[in-house]
């Protein structure tokens, strides 16, 4: 597709399963003009992909997508939200420091889930998931395609209804930095911080612009607008958010692999279409 980008993206790194070597192939081979890495809470591997897409002449994005927690000023909203942080310096110490705590914390999380998969009858070890998946940060994703491979579920979808979803018996909660604090860790580090994919949190139209304008109060930089699995009427109200609040629009595939087959690099589920403007947007913001 001409003239398009994608700032949704992950590797092997977190949940995806391509590696950055193979998303620069990906989108080489669909002209994609810029990309972004967003794995989730790791940045090890922007510096590899910023070198190779230089060799294949792809304006690249280094980025993060970090797990959150929202509360509203009342109480009455408490929700997970993804922001996505772009242009973060990534020897930033203090940014550093925070995703390696978070790294140390998401693997205690998952020595407790491995303990309840185990319980469940569930052959699975903490030894096992490293063999498999070597250079990743171990998620949900991970371990529910772990008992696909291993023929123990017949489909990722079945491992989260039956374990590990957030209502599932094997499900353990994270701790989770404050979306206002993580603005704040973004923006010392150099970045831009955006909100990931509103339209998932499932909120009503009221409760979610209440959230954006408290986010926008906190410094928030932009809004995901374009969206894989958005409905038209989704994508038009958050551009009207993003006008609303003077927010920068971005967009992306989210894209995983096969982990997510139905949705494929720059294209969605094959009607996304985000313009290669919003990267120049993005860039132009980066240097202020």
């Amino acid at each position: 597709m001409k003239n398009a980008i994608d700032l949704h993206v992950h590797s092997t790194f977190s949940d995806g399963t391509l590696s950055v070597k193979e998303l620069v192939e990906y989108a080489q081979k669909i002209q994609l003009r810029a990309i972004a890495l967003t794995d989730h809470d790791c940045i090890d591997g922007n510096e590899t992909m910023r070198t190779l897409c230089q060799t294949a002449n792809i304006n690249f994005v280094p980025g993060v997508e970090l797990s959150t927690e929202y509360i509203s000023n009342d109480h009455h909203i408490v929700k997970e939200i993804h922001l996505l942080g772009y242009y973060v310096n990534e020897k930033d110490e203090e940014f550093r420091h925070y995703l390696s705590e978070y790294l140390h914390s998401r693997r205690h999380r998952n020595e407790q889930m491995v303990e309840k998969l185990q319980a469940h009858g569930i052959s699975i070890t903490l030894e096992a998931l490293a063999t498999q998946y070597p250079d990743s940060v171990i998620t949900r994703a991970h371990m529910a395609r772990y008992l696909l491979d291993t023929g123990q579920v017949k489909t990722m979808n079945a491992a989260f209804k039956k374990y590990l979803g957030d209502d599932a018996p094997c499900f353990v909660s994270r701790n989770k930095v404050s979306t206002q604090d993580a603005i704040a860790l973004i923006h010392k580090a150099g970045g831009l911080a955006v909100l990931a994919h509103p339209p998932l949190y499932n909120l009503s139209n009221t409760a979610l612009n209440s959230m954006i304008h408290s986010l926008k109060d906190a410094g928030l930089d932009g809004i995901e607008a374009i969206y894989s699995t958005y409905h038209n009427n989704e994508e038009q109200s958050m551009k009207a958010f993003a006008r609303k609040y003077d927010l920068l629009i971005t967009g992306g595939s989210d894209f995983h692999g096969s982990n997510k087959s139905y949705i494929h690099l720059g294209t969605g589920r094959g009607n996304l279409y985000v313009p290669y403007e919003l990267f120049l947007h993005l860039s132009t913001a980066n240097i202020r």
